[in-house]
């Protein structure tokens, strides 16, 4: 392939447009999904992805901007789904499930009474080839806000994921901090709109996350691990489908999985290393007792 053939996608407009937005989009979802992973909330981030459809189509059939059908809609679900776990005995991963089940079924059944399926398709399945500026500058304000906001409270974040009671009792507003990071998660899934659809952004959500947690043990460096790898998925799954003639988004999310298996397969290489030496050296040898991988990050 000569340099020519190589250097093709960055030539046409929407292409530069596509590789824009999916950078943008790459960093606030990466670093969402160091928290949703390291909480063992990915569930959280799934419901709100689909929770939020019948408020998009709700805003498109009454004519007001998407963004904010898609945020009430992603509130709503959060909001709900804390109230009926608090006030009820089912646990919260059950809740969710049946609270954003729910809203995505009613967002279909909207979205058939709508007729208006080619405008709504690209909310569903994305439209990264299609992005114009005004999608790129809901997508760069979003991701700018979300970004500097988990950089100044990302200890603060991290402490109420784990212990709420002691956040409160460090005088933190724990509650504020929740619901700002739902808040936050809802708004992330709306700037994805554009690069990814409802239905894929789970995998920008999670995965990355999930990689820089087989890589790594400090969360600090788990974050800057996971944005990283999600801007290069996302640049280089753009790149590919462009090659390819395969859409964007789900090229992206196939990058994304055969990281993950390649970090899997290195983390499994690393455990069985050393777990021989430690055979080698013998017991009481060590370098000190085990460390869970959680309170290690933490840390």
């Amino acid at each position: 392939m000569d340099v020519e053939t190589l250097t093709l996608p960055f030539r046409f407009a929407f292409m530069q447009n596509a590789f824009l937005i999916a950078a943008l989009a790459a960093v606030p979802t990466a670093l969402l999904s160091c928290f949703l992973v390291i909480r063992g909330q990915a569930l959280v981030g799934d419901a709100v992805a689909h929770a939020i459809l019948p408020g998009v189509v709700l805003a498109h059939i009454i004519g007001v901007p998407l963004i904010l059908g898609a945020f009430a809609a992603g509130m709503t679900c959060t909001v709900v789904t804390g109230y009926l776990a608090n006030n009820s005995r089912v646990k919260q991963d059950t809740v969710l499930g049946v609270v954003f089940s729910g809203m995505f079924g009613l967002g279909l059944v909207l979205h058939v009474a709508a007729e208006s399926g080619a405008h709504l398709d690209h909310i569903l399945f994305g439209n990264t080839l299609g992005a114009d500026r005004g999608a790129l500058w809901t997508t760069g304000l979003i991701g700018a806000g979300v970004t500097l906001g988990i950089a100044a409270k990302w200890k603060d974040l991290l402490l109420c994921g784990f212990d709420p009671a002691q956040a409160r009792a460090c005088g933190l507003w724990a509650g504020v901090l929740h619901y700002g990071f739902l808040s936050a998660l809802s708004l992330t899934v709306v700037a994805t709109l554009s690069a990814t659809g409802l239905i894929l952004a789970i995998g920008l959500l999670i995965t990355p996350g999930a990689i820089a947690f087989l890589l790594v043990r400090r969360f600090q460096t788990m974050l800057w691990v996971a944005a990283g790898v999600n801007v290069a998925a996302m640049l280089g799954g753009t790149y590919l489908a462009f090659h390819l003639d395969s859409a964007p988004a789900p090229t992206v999310v196939l990058m994304l999985t055969a990281l993950f298996g390649a970090a899997f397969v290195r983390h499994r290489w690393q455990a069985r290393r050393a777990a021989v030496a430690g055979r080698i050296r013998g017991p009481g040898q060590g370098s000190g007792g085990p460390v869970g991988r959680q309170g290690a990050r933490a840390r």
